[in-house]
């Protein structure tokens, strides 16, 4: 394995650059879903490579219910600086697993409890609640709702309303919840890649904008229903959580729609500054997931040998 068990830990430094040129220069949908995927693979090899420096760190520890041929000197060999990053890899491997468990119980806890709140209310796709605080969400499910108070339905005009439902239509059509909490999740097992979590913010709510914009057929109106949305609910604190709630930089997103629409394209040019970014980022993604599987191979066949039978 040598040194290169640590490199999925700082790979993720690779995706930075895509992260800012894929909000601008990908078509919205494009962007969420590489930041995503490349996301979930960094961080899941990232935590494998905790895990293995923790096997490591584990065999060194006096009283370890493990086999004795664990800490063979063959085992500390396969892992360089074995006593401070297999130790440290212990305490590190358990905030992880702390901190994503959180972040799953937290989240379902309030999608199922708004779930509860709103099941006595009229309609199977639209909930109105009669409340002063302007806001709105879609709430994903089986049945998926999209949830706005009378306050902030009665700040926007007719047209801006249809923008409005039109817009939380397509986070529950894209199930766009599902990016938003894997790009949580990848960022609490690695802090490094907080700022794809943030792109992948703003490109599922500019995915929403331009799917909003698609069907209201009216670009300026889906861009003055974001800011009058804005300006209503200024202050006001999020009723869920922001995977679910989410709104992006506005001025940014009202700026974009104001622009012409983005083309969608399959694959971004190897020429152009977001494919080198974009392509970087892939082959950082594959070195990790590689370096990954090759510290796992090679830590197994150790450890299988230094187990008596």
């Amino acid at each position: 394995m040598g040194v290169f068990v640590f490199l999925p830990l700082v790979l993720p430094l690779s995706a930075w650059p895509v992260a800012r040129l894929a909000e601008t220069r990908l078509h919205p949908r494009t962007a969420t879903r590489l930041l995503t995927a490349v996301a979930v693979v960094m961080a899941v090899c990232s935590t494998l490579c905790l895990a293995l420096l923790m096997v490591v760190g584990t065999a060194q520890l006096p009283g370890n219910p493990l086999p004795d041929g664990w800490s063979d000197s063959r085992v500390r060999a396969a892992v360089p600086y074995d006593e401070v990053a297999g130790r440290a890899a212990i305490p590190a491997l358990a905030l992880v697993a702390a901190v994503c468990v959180r972040t799953l119980w937290r989240h379902r806890r309030v999608t199922r409890g708004a779930r509860r709140a709103l099941a006595a209310l009229p309609g199977r796709t639209v909930a109105v609640l009669p409340d002063a605080t302007p806001y709105a969400y879609a709430l994903p499910g089986r049945r998926g709702r999209i949830v706005v108070t009378t306050a902030l339905l009665a700040g926007l005009a007719p047209a801006e309303r249809r923008s409005l439902f039109a817009h939380e239509r397509a986070h529950l059509a894209g199930r766009h919840q599902r990016h938003l909490l894997a790009a949580h999740l990848a960022a609490r097992a690695n802090p490094f890649l907080r700022p794809l979590r943030t792109a992948v913010l703003y490109t599922a709510e500019r995915w929403a904008d331009e799917e909003a914009a698609r069907a209201v057929g009216d670009r300026r109106t889906v861009a003055r229903a974001i800011g009058r949305a804005a300006l209503l609910s200024a202050g006001t604190p999020l009723p869920t959580l922001p995977a679910l709630a989410a709104t992006g930089p506005v001025p940014r997103r009202v700026a974009a729609l104001l622009a012409p629409a983005p083309v969608a394209r399959s694959r971004p040019s190897a020429f152009t500054p977001v494919g080198l970014a974009a392509w970087g980022a892939a082959a950082g993604a594959l070195a990790s997931a590689m370096s990954s599987a090759n510290s796992a191979v090679a830590l197994f066949r150790i450890l299988h040998a230094a187990t008596p039978l």
